[in-house]
């Protein structure tokens, strides 16, 4: 299997054909397919047995994924695809990404990866920088903001642990995490795995005001406030300023998911909104959403990464070379030791088109949203949730309920316009477009 020849080098050149085709669909006669799920039964019959006692072959194996399942799969990046966050990488992220790939880099430690994490530093760097964070910040990318939320609450808690003991106190018998009431689904899962109890403060938007008497009330059992910078549902973001303020008057510790909303730190028009957000012990931003990376890459961030390489470095003895070196290994940073070079494919496309095409893309994904409140607006059948924060576009289709709005859902999807699903505000459905790619236009968006 290892013995590289005719065959593979038949099928790299089929996989590299496919691949530049799949990246060049947008400009291809017929464009980019949205695509459409299918149900196990077809696939079962399209697809066929695919794991045999004597393999199907290389070139065979292609075949049956670029004919019969890559179009079961939705293009995230199509310009119609509006639903949850989509994904819209650069060209340069996807064959960079590809790189990552073929040089089979473990970028766990600096010593096996010290080129990619080296990489990965700048980006991270670029991003700190951004949000205003220390000269000393750094961190690492982790899969996903889920595991990112989680390995900055854990640190959290180990760091009011050692506050607590340092003080004379005694560790709590349950941890309390803090958070707005649209703060992600993943901040529960992160107490759920902490065992700690999950206290949500009511508000559209978390603030200082309302966080302060519950901050008080709840006293040394809190590991940490969680703020949200551009909430999945509606796109707002929470008051960092006085978050951050009332969390620093307590002697917490801050975090600040910005999975999705935090890109918009590029965009010159948008930075106001973040204010406070220097503050912040922790942060997460995730470029596979509005930084145009493909999946999946978190940049998870401390502004005293000391924190974090006490509570998460692994430690055992075949271990010691490398927690022994003091080197910058990423796998001190968050919950994980495994780890291939998330971020590098996002460094690929930051550092070949600079950071002002950057701001340039998401200043013109916050011009498509706002035409897109216009055209809601506009409609008579239609009404505004509330006015766009970001790029998220929620409204109301008067007059139709759950059934109707997934009804055309499903059919806008098998027809091929576009993805977009119903979700629910104050319990009420409603549809929302999230518009983070910039082949989107408005056109795409009134179709």
């Amino acid at each position: 299997m290892h013995d590289f020849g005719a065959e593979d080098d038949a099928f790299a050149a089929a996989v590299f054909a496919f691949a530049h085709r799949r990246a060049a669909a947008d400009a291809a006669p017929g464009g980019l397919r949205l695509g459409r799920p299918r149900t196990p039964a077809e696939l079962d019959a399209a697809a066929g047995p695919s794991v045999t006692a004597g393999g199907l072959g290389a070139a065979e194996v292609l075949r049956r994924f670029t004919e019969v399942l890559e179009p079961a799969c939705l293009s995230v990046d199509h310009p119609g695809y509006l639903a949850f966050v989509p994904a819209a990488p650069t060209e340069v992220a996807i064959f960079g990404d590809l790189v990552t790939s073929a040089c089979s880099i473990y970028a766990g430690s600096w010593l096996e990866g010290a080129g990619a994490v080296w990489a990965e530093n700048q980006a991270l760097r670029w991003l700190a920088d951004l949000a205003g964070l220390p000269a000393g910040a750094g961190g690492c990318f982790v899969a996903g903001a889920t595991n990112g939320n989680l390995s900055a609450l854990v640190v959290a808690r180990h760091a009011a642990t050692r506050r607590l003991a340092a003080g004379g106190g005694e560790r709590p018998a349950r941890w309390v995490v803090v958070a707005g009431e649209f703060a992600h689904s993943s901040v529960d899962t992160a107490a759920a795995v902490m065992d700690a109890e999950l206290v949500r403060v009511p508000g559209e938007r978390l603030t200082g005001a309302a966080l302060a008497p519950v901050l008080a009330e709840l006293g040394p059992r809190v590991a940490a406030v969680v703020a949200t910078a551009g909430t999945t549902n509606l796109g707002r973001v929470d008051d960092l300023r006085s978050v951050t303020a009332a969390g620093r008057a307590a002697g917490v510790w801050c975090h600040v998911d910005g999975a999705y909303g935090a890109a918009a730190l590029a965009a010159p028009s948008a930075r106001h909104r973040f204010a406070g957000i220097e503050a912040a012990d922790s942060l997460v931003v995730d470029p596979h959403k509005w930084l145009f990376a493909p999946f999946d890459s978190c940049a998870l961030l401390y502004a005293e990464p000391a924190h974090a390489r006490s509570a998460l470095a692994q430690h055992a003895s075949y271990l010691d070379i490398l927690t022994e070196s003091g080197d910058w290994n990423p796998s001190d940073y968050a919950v994980h030791l495994s780890r291939r070079a998330r971020g590098l494919p996002f460094w690929f496309s930051l550092a070949a088109h600079g950071a002002d095409a950057y701001a340039a893309a998401v200043e013109a994904n916050l011009a498509v949203a706002a035409a897109a409140a216009d055209l809601v607006r506009a409609a008579p059948h239609l009404e505004l949730v509330a006015e766009p924060e970001l790029s998220i576009v929620a409204f109301r289709r008067l007059g139709w309920g759950e059934p109707e709005l997934k009804a055309w859902s499903l059919a806008a999807l098998d027809a091929g316009i576009g993805f977009v699903v119903p979700s629910k505000h104050a319990g009420e459905p409603i549809l929302r477009l999230c518009v983070v790619n910039p082949r989107t236009t408005v056109d795409h968006v009134a179709a």
